[in-house]
């Protein structure tokens, strides 16, 4: 079969080449790819930063935000059917710690998980691809147009999840939420916070204008730009927020978020950074403002099944609250064959997916 595959480590050596067709077992389910979103943690395994190959091979195939087709199943298999669009999960448990014992392998302690398309494990971006049905999420046909951003959305579902497990802790009545940052990710967790009733606001750098403003009041939740301003300055324009998403990919960025947190509040970290950047910060401030304010930050990445799940559940909700929105964010849409367009010049838009199918 054809696959988009990299020499991890080695800067710019992606290319498409025939790699071998999976093979199939009783107990797996054969998946036609239809469309793999694109992301910076794709340029990253790209640019030789990051990402391994499967044991004792050569090349990753890279990939992993995912929308396919059932083609087959084996015969121990009845919970699918071909034809079924499914999203597979990306996390493949460590088998050695108590998290991914539990089910929780996006929590792995050992770090001795296995990711596709990133660590260990092939990604989405070929023809093909087999999957034990555990870690398959099927999709209603409702959201299918939008659908590879399942992956995405797991994320900023699992983020949610955990601020309000973590917000167990007190008698906690969150009101006002916060999104840094208009990109997929920011804009899908506008999405899921509006879902659940929260008073929304999503900040961005883009003029009010832009389309990522209008998808964000689209979907009922206001947009505020800081093309010319601050984070800092927000406070005194909307309040002081329960709940912060942070999704702008800056450092310096989440310690402004610190100082603006209300009492109780929850800031929760979406974001990868790379570099070495350094930059002064009020420590003393931040410090006192966060033990006063019984306040918490933490950082969140991958997702479990659960959190697809529940992707799933706010795509069909988020699509009768306001049609057409979620596929309003998936902008550039590039034959497969030409993938090099986008890791040599990404271009502009909000997403970019490589059609397969």
């Amino acid at each position: 079969m054809k696959a988009i595959v990299v020499r991890p480590g080695v800067t710019d050596s992606i290319h498409m080449r025939d790699m071998p067709d999976p093979r199939m077992g009783d107990d797996q389910v054969a998946v036609r790819m239809l469309r793999v979103g694109l992301c910076g943690t794709d340029a990253e395994i790209n640019h030789g930063r990051y990402g391994q190959p499967p044991t004792g091979e050569e090349f990753l195939i890279l990939g992993h935000e995912n929308l396919g087709v059932v083609l087959d199943v084996g015969r121990n298999v009845k919970t699918f059917t071909p034809g079924e669009i499914v999203v597979s999960t990306v996390r493949r448990p460590c088998g050695q710690c108590p998290n991914c014992d539990a089910g929780e392998n996006d929590c792995c302690s050992s770090g001795n998980y296995e990711e596709r398309g990133i660590m260990r494990r092939h990604g989405f971006m070929a023809e093909y691809y087999v999957e034990h049905p555990q870690y398959l999420t099927r999709l209603p046909a409702a959201v299918e147009p939008f659908a590879v951003l399942l992956e995405p959305m797991s994320v900023v579902e699992k983020g949610i999840d955990h601020a309000f497990l973590l917000q167990r802790r007190l008698v906690w009545n969150a009101k006002l939420a916060l999104v840094l940052g208009a990109g997929p990710v920011g804009l899908l967790g506008a999405a899921a916070l509006r879902a659940r009733g929260l008073r929304t606001v999503v900040v961005g750098r883009e003029p009010a204008g832009d389309l990522r403003a209008r998808i964000a009041t689209q979907l009922g939740a206001e947009y505020v730009s800081v093309e010319n301003g601050s984070v800092l300055d927000l406070p005194r324009e909307i309040g002081r927020p329960d709940l912060v998403l942070e999704a702008t990919g800056s450092a310096r960025v989440v310690f402004d978020a610190m100082q603006i947190l209300g009492p109780n509040g929850v800031l929760c970290l979406l974001s990868v950074t790379g570099g070495t950047g350094t930059n002064e910060e009020p420590i003393d401030r931040i410090n006192r403002q966060l033990v006063l304010g019984n306040q918490a930050v933490f950082g969140s990445v991958n997702a479990n099944s659960r959190h697809f799940a529940k992707g799933v559940e706010d795509f069909v909700r988020i699509e009768e609250m306001a049609p057409g929105a979620m596929s309003r964010l998936l902008t550039n849409a590039i034959p497969w064959q030409d993938f090099k367009t986008w890791f040599t010049r990404r271009g502009s838009g909000i997403k970019s997916t490589l059609e397969i199918g």
